[in-house]
Parts: structure tokens; sequence; C-alpha cells
């Protein structure tokens, strides 16, 4: 990742490898909606206290939440239509945005 960031916007253009469940592409595109023209943060901490706000906005529950969430303006096809995994963002997508933040510091 280069130090070229212009916005947290930037840390989501890549996906991850894998996701939890169907929602979560869904809901990765609307962060990057979200955060497009939002200036990085000083700091890691800042970074996932904005990423934890914006999950709770965009999901209207808390990052923390045990249970899977329904989007109900996600597509809903398959099992997991519709459905955002809590757990992925919390273990997966939270610290790979964190660790593209850090390796982009100077």
């Amino acid at each position: 990742m280069s130090s070229n960031l212009i916005d947290v916007a930037a840390l989501l253009q890549q996906k991850p490898v894998q996701w939890g469940l169907r929602g979560d592409p869904h809901l990765w595109q609307e962060m990057s909606v979200h955060f497009a023209g939002t200036p990085l943060p000083d700091s890691a901490a800042q970074l996932e206290q904005l990423l934890t706000q914006a999950f709770e906005t965009l999901t209207g529950q808390p990052i923390t939440t045990e249970t899977h969430i329904r989007i109900d303006r996600f597509p809903r096809s398959g099992m997991s239509g519709g459905m955002v995994s809590a757990q992925f963002w919390r273990e997966t997508a939270v610290p790979l945005l964190l660790k593209r933040f850090t390796e982009s510091r100077p």
C-alpha cells in the first residue's frame, strides 16, 4: 500500500480475498462511498473509531453484536443474502483496514 492515500475510502479500494456473508461486499461498497472525501485520521485508534461508528450508522447495529445483521436494502439471494457478519468486520475487515493504514504511514 502506498503512502499516497488521499482519504479513508482509499483504504477500501482493494477488496478482501474472502467475505463473511453475502451482504458484506455491499457494506464494503457503502463504506467506500461513506468515507469518500473523509481525510485520513492521525492514528490507527482514530481510524478504528471511524470504522466502528460507520458500521453502526450503516447497519443500525454495533460492531460488537454477536448475531448476523439483516440489511433490507441489500440483495437477498442465497442463504445469507442481505446479511452482514459483524464478526467478519471485527476480526477481518477492520484489522485489514488498520493494517493498510499503518503500512501507508511514513
